[in-house]
């Protein structure tokens, strides 16, 4: 009896080890979704999150209309509060964004709900948040589909999305900008380059868009909350008709353009959009759950994965850090979710390692200053190394010879960084420290002491530019900073520098620029050209090159009168 009744417990436990589902590393995307962290907690309705330069986030409250400044680990503080935000339904603060050229011109962008009846876009800066400029109003708003996602693409241009505001009629006239995913420069003007001819419309057709992003190649991409039917995420291109009203999802009319990814309403209700790793991930409110959608190369989704699935309620933002992590905001307490006592949060994934590295990168060594002026230095070191790779740099500050604590003041994704916005005759320390894709951090550089000259003459200026993305056929240079180096006011500047053969600037933006052969002439706006000692500005440009060839323009100088 005993002998039969061994095999059999035998059986029996082969047979649940075998039931027994097979254990899955969550690591989708390049992020580590078993090893997610609740990171903030106690805000009320988060709609965006946009990053400063010291790696805090700035978040919007849809219902309060309130910017929070967020830290991990750290109750939200306040940081701004958008004047004359209307919230009712869906409408309310909703997109923010921070200038690409933040250091330089500390431009925070706002896109809102007004009592005046329409959405917004305002900018103002934190020192001053109460001095709040409108950059464009009038568009039409509702309690329902307004939009509200805004973020500055890699041509250094602002995105805006619209909703059609419950009147369908919107999305296909083209001379109302609802409905819409808008493209204007960063002070609110029509740009060159838009589809259509005085006309911030980038592309029409559409419901109600909420996210936006780009992938390494600079393509565009939206989420799209349909109707009853169909949810959509769908690859953006200047002057494209995206179907709405007439279709939902997939049109089948060679007039649209259809999704890469469609979803029913039920499984996704898409928001915030974030890329990372060549895969786009889509915040979903309804669902309940973050997507995680693959790109091919050709910019086409493979098969979408679903991760926190009912584990966290609505999620309405999405954003990769600069600390390599990405970050997710519920949206439980607008009306529609289930609250938990923590709510709102922001929950962080941190990147995939392998075999949880907890290595740090080495030091950088060899930190040295160079080109320092009354106003600016620029710093350059030797590479740190690391057992799965360094992602970047921040680089570290205090004032005077001795003494002080250091604070970040900025991060590189290379070897070297430009600190701007100085005071002339004065002692500054530096040190850097590099990042690795699990967050670990080196130990610090060595110590370089930089004192910034008195300024001289009647005026001066310096360039600095900075290369932000590269495809195979094209870039994108800015921020490029003027800096005023002298001692009195300037009121124009001029900066030339050297195309490589075969290359063609295609757009710019906070310039005027002109082109002779390979030599580029760039002079001030109207608005840009008067700098005070120390002052910067900045303007950025967009070129196309040859495929396979990796150059970029070279010999920058800057002259003022």
């Amino acid at each position: 009896m005993r002998a039969r009744v061994i095999p059999a417990l035998i059986l029996a436990l082969v047979a649940m080890m075998i039931n027994v589902p097979e254990a899955r590393a969550q690591v989708v995307g390049g992020f580590d979704f078993s090893r997610a962290e609740v990171s903030v907690t106690g805000l009320q309705v988060p709609w965006a999150l946009a990053f400063l330069p010291d790696g805090s986030a700035l978040a919007s409250e849809r219902n309060t209309g309130r910017i929070m400044r967020v830290r991990p680990g750290q109750a939200p503080a306040q940081a701004a509060v958008i004047n004359g935000v209307s919230a009712s339904g869906e409408s309310g603060l909703l997109g923010i964004a921070v200038s690409p050229s933040y250091a330089q011109d500390g431009w925070v962008y706002a896109y809102f709900t007004s009592t005046s009846g329409d959405n917004r876009l305002v900018r103002f800066q934190l020192s001053a948040p109460q001095t709040q400029t409108v950059l464009f109003s009038g568009v039409p708003s509702a309690t329902i589909h307004d939009g509200g996602r805004i973020a500055f693409g890699p041509d250094g241009m602002l995105y805006v999305a619209t909703g059609d505001a419950g009147a369908t009629s919107n999305a296909q006239n083209l001379n109302s900008p609802a409905g819409k995913i808008l493209r204007m420069t960063p002070t609110g003007g029509i740009p060159s380059g838009n589809p259509f001819a005085n006309s911030r419309v980038w592309s029409y057709g559409h419901r109600n868009v909420q996210g936006l992003a780009w992938d390494g190649q600079g393509r565009m991409y939206a989420t799209e909350f349909g109707q009853n039917t169909w949810d959509e995420i769908n690859q953006i291109v200047a002057g494209g008709n995206y179907g709405w009203p007439t279709c939902e999802g997939n049109c089948g009319n060679s007039s649209f353009r259809n999704p890469i990814v469609t979803w029913t309403t039920a499984q996704a209700s898409p928001s915030g959009l974030a890329y990372a790793n060549n895969t786009l991930f889509a915040a979903g409110l309804r669902g309940q759950r973050l997507w995680a959608v693959p790109l091919t190369g050709s910019g086409s989704a493979g098969t979408p994965v679903a991760e926190f699935q009912s584990a966290y309620g609505r999620l309405r933002a999405v954003a990769v850090g600069p600390d390599g992590w990405l970050w997710v905001a519920t949206s439980n307490r607008d009306g529609r979710g289930t609250p938990v006592a923590q709510d709102d949060r922001i929950i962080r994934v941190p990147p995939a390692t392998s075999g949880g590295d907890t290595t740090p990168p080495t030091a950088p060594a060899g930190l040295v200053a160079s080109g320092t002026t009354a106003a600016g230095t620029t710093l350059t070191w030797r590479p740190s190394t690391d057992n799965v790779g360094v992602t970047g740099y921040d680089v570290l500050r205090a004032a005077g010879s001795s003494g002080g604590a250091f604070a970040q003041v900025g991060t590189s994704a290379t070897t070297s960084f430009t600190n701007t916005g100085l005071t002339p005759g004065t002692t500054y320390r530096y040190q850097v420290r590099a990042r690795d894709a699990a967050g670990n951090l080196s130990p610090v550089s060595n110590t370089v002491t930089v004192t910034t000259s008195p300024g001289g003459g009647t005026g001066g200026c310096s360039v600095t530019a900075t290369t932000q993305s590269q495809w195979q056929t094209g870039y994108v240079v800015q921020p490029v900073t003027v800096t005023n180096t002298g001692t009195s006011t300037i009121n124009g500047w001029t900066v030339t520098f050297s195309l490589p053969s075969g290359h063609t600037t295609t757009g710019y933006w906070n310039a005027v620029i002109t082109t002779g052969a390979q030599t580029v002439t760039v002079r001030n706006s109207p608005n840009n050209g008067t700098l005070a000692p120390g002052q910067s500005t900045s303007f950025g440009f967009q070129a196309s090159r040859p495929g396979g060839d990796s150059q970029t323009p070279s010999g920058y100088q800057c002259t003022s009168p």
